[in-house]
C-alpha cells in the first residue's frame, strides 16, 4: 500500500491511526535503515511482524533463533522475505561477545564460563548485539515477563547518561486526544526525585512525538487541598522539575479530572501553569497501570506501548501476547529511538 493511501486511511480512522502513522512514517523516513534485533525470532507473530517491517521499510529486522526452524515457519506462513537470522550458538563473533559481557559483569559475580552460558539467553545476546554495534535496537517480551527483558538490558546498557532510573510510558489515544501515561511499568513506588526524572523524560518523549508537553503531576489532592505525606511528595517533585527541566509547562499536585478538564482549571485554579494536560505523571506504578488498563478496556482507548524511557540504548519491551500490529508499532518506536540517539539517520 502506497504511503499516500496510508495517510488517507490514517486520517479517516481517527487520532489513534494518525499517531501510529506518525511513528511509522518517522521510522520509514530514514534511508539508512536501523537494525532491530528480536529475541523471540522463532515466534510466528515475530516472523510475520518482521516481514512487515522489512516490506514497509521501517527497519532491517534480525531474528534470534535456529535458522532451520525459522525458515520452516516462514515457508509455512507463505511469506516471501529474506530475513537475517542469528543463532547465538554459532555466531561468528561469539568469543568477542563472551569477553565483552565478562568485562561488563566480572565485578558482579559473573565468571568467564558463566558469561558463555548467559549469552545463550536471547535476552542477553540481543542487548549485546546492540552493545557490540551489530544491531541498533532490541525488542523482546512477547513470551517473557517484563523483568526478564529489562533486567539484563540494564545490566548491559545501564540508564542513559545523567539518568538514574528508567521509566515506562504508554501513548493513550482517547477519542481525538493523545496523552502520555507514566510510569505504568517500571517504578513501583517512585520518590519525589524519581517522579521529577520521569516527568522530564516523558516531556522529552512527547516532543519526539510532535507534542508540546503540558505535564500534570497527579494526586488525590488539588494544590494543597489535602495535606498528606503522599501529596507532599508530589509538591516536592514539582519543585525539582522546575529546577531541572524549566523548559516545559508543569504543575501539580492535581486530581485526574482537574488535569484534563480545562474548565476546572479556569474556574477553580486559574493560577495553574497547566491547563488541558497531555502528559500525566501518576504517583505510583499501580495507579498508572490500573488507569491505562481500565481506560483501554472500558473506555475503548487505544494504548501504544509500553515505551521504555531513559535506557542507555534503544531497548523496548512487548506485552505478553501482543498482536503483529503491536509488534510493528513497538519496532517503529525502537527505530525512532535509535534515530534520535544517533542524531537522525546516521
Amino acid at each position: 500500500m502506497k504511503l499516500k493511501r496510508r495517510e488517507q486511511l490514517a486520517f479517516r480512522f481517527g487520532m489513534g491511526e494518525q499517531v501510529r502513522h506518525y511513528i511509522l512514517h518517522k521510522a520509514q523516513s530514514c534511508p539508512a535503515k536501523k537494525r532491530i534485533v528480536f529475541a523471540e525470532g522463532e515466534e510466528t507473530k515475530i516472523i510475520r511482524a518482521a516481514a512487515m517491517i522489512q516490506d514497509d521499510g521501517i527497519g532491517n529486522p534480525i531474528l534470534i533463533g535456529r535458522p532451520d526452524v525459522i525458515a520452516q515457519r516462514i515457508e509455512t506462513l507463505g511469506l516471501e522475505c529474506d530475513l537475517e537470522i542469528v543463532n547465538p550458538e554459532t555466531y561468528s563473533r561469539r568469543n568477542e561477545y563472551n569477553e565483552a559481557f565478562y568485562s561488563i559483569r566480572q565485578r558482579k559475580g559473573v565468571a568467564l564460563k558463566d558469561a558463555n552460558i548467559r549469552l545463550t539467553d536471547p535476552n542477553v545476546f540481543g542487548p549485546m548485539m546492540v552493545k557490540m554495534g551489530d544491531a541498533d535496537a532490541f525488542v523482546s517480551g512477547l513470551t517473557h515477563d517484563y523483568p526478564e527483558v529489562i533486567r539484563p538490558a540494564l545490566q548491559i546498557h545501564h540508564t542513559a547518561p545523567g539518568v538514574k532510573r528508567a521509566a515506562g510510558a504508554y501513548i493513550m489515544v482517547v477519542d481525538n486526544r493523545t496523552y502520555l501515561f507514566t510510569d505504568a511499568t517500571v517504578n513501583i513506588d517512585p520518590s519525589a526525585e524519581d517522579l521529577a526524572e520521569i516527568a522530564c523524560l516523558s516531556a522529552e518523549f512527547a516532543r519526539q512525538l510532535g507534542m508540546e508537553p503540558r505535564v500534570a503531576l497527579l494526586s488525590f489532592s488539588n494544590f494543597g487541598s489535602t495535606p498528606h505525606p503522599l501529596s507532599d511528595k508530589i509538591r516536592k517533585a514539582l519543585e525539582l522539575i522546575r529546577e531541572r527541566c524549566p523548559d516545559f509547562q508543569v504543575d501539580g499536585e492535581m486530581q485526574a479530572d482537574t488535569a484534563v478538564v480545562p474548565e476546572i482549571i479556569e474556574t477553580r485554579y486559574p493560577f495553574s501553569q497547566v491547563k488541558d494536560a497531555n502528559v500525566l505523571v501518576f504517583p505510583s506504578l499501580e495507579a498508572a497501570n490500573i488507569a491505562y488498563k481500565l481506560l483501554a478496556r472500558l473506555g475503548n482507548a487505544q494504548a501504544i506501548g509500553p515505551i521504555l524511557l531513559g535506557m542507555g540504548a534503544p531497548v523496548h519491551v512487548l506485552q505478553t501476547g501482543d498482536e503483529v500490529r503491536d509488534i510493528v508499532n513497538i519496532a517503529a518506536v525502537a527505530v525512532m529511538d535509535a534515530m534520535n540517539r544517533s542524531g537522525g539517520c546516521k
